[in-house]
């Protein structure tokens, strides 16, 4: 069995800012760049035709939402600016480590699967927090594989990197909406009842319920252990308690 775990608000919180428009804003600025007087309007158009599920990288979005305003960057300009953006103090979550350890020591392949646009941020938040690398045998994020939760394809990625079948996966987050996307692929959802969770467990990015998996409730990271040996104790094909 393999275990993926969401990044964002399941194993870390992170200081987001509270304006991101203005704050990329502000580094494109420092950077030379003529920042729109329309600015706000423009970062949140769309200005990428992309596929339904598919991630945009956010520095691709903000190089197309100056080029409709006229403005031209050169080379990394936009990049640089977006990851300058989005540099956030983290903090750990009470029994983010516990957790993984678990996942480990019973022998599960352990994989991180975060949705994240903006490139480098995933690094840069486990250095800033007590979490590593190393603790992942997989690290799969959407601005690299190219998909978002809840795509079907994140997950497809995550479970292939890990040597384990899509239903042989279980996914530990704290969306339903994102997160509960594993049910499409035949896996397990195990969710946090945290604050963070705003629909009801199975829902997807559309409000409609998947029944290819399972999902279940996880009361804090501290239960997973319980949760895994229960999942562990069902043989392949059989009936779930």
């Amino acid at each position: 069995m393999g275990v993926s775990f969401d990044l964002f608000d399941t194993l870390v919180t992170a200081d987001y800012p509270a304006d991101p428009a203005a704050a990329v804003g502000t580094e494109l600025a420092e950077r030379g760049v003529s920042v729109p007087d329309d600015w706000a309007d423009a970062y949140t158009e769309i200005h990428v035709d992309a596929p339904n599920g598919a991630e945009v990288p956010l520095p691709a979005h903000v190089s197309r939402a100056l080029a409709s305003r006229g403005v031209t960057v050169q080379g990394n300009t936009a990049r640089r600016a977006v990851v300058a953006a989005f540099d956030p103090a983290v903090e750990t979550r009470s029994g983010a480590r516990a957790a993984i350890d678990a996942a480990r020591d019973r022998g599960h392949a352990v994989a991180l699967c975060s949705n994240c646009s903006v490139p480098e941020l995933v690094g840069r938040t486990l250095v800033r927090s007590a979490l590593s690398r190393d603790d992942f045998g997989a690290i799969v994020t959407s601005v690299g594989c190219g998909w978002r939760k809840p795509a079907s394809e994140i997950f497809e990625q995550t479970a292939a990197q890990l040597g384990v079948s899509s239903t042989d996966l279980v996914h530990v987050g704290d969306d339903p909406r994102t997160d509960g996307g594993i049910t499409s692929v035949g896996g397990t959802a195990l969710l946090l009842t945290n604050g963070c969770m705003t629909a009801e467990p199975g829902a997807t990015a559309e409000g409609t319920s998947s029944v290819s998996g399972e999902t279940r409730v996880l009361e804090s990271l501290a239960k997973l252990p319980d949760a895994l040996d229960e999942l562990g104790e069902i043989e392949p094909g059989g009936d779930r308690p």
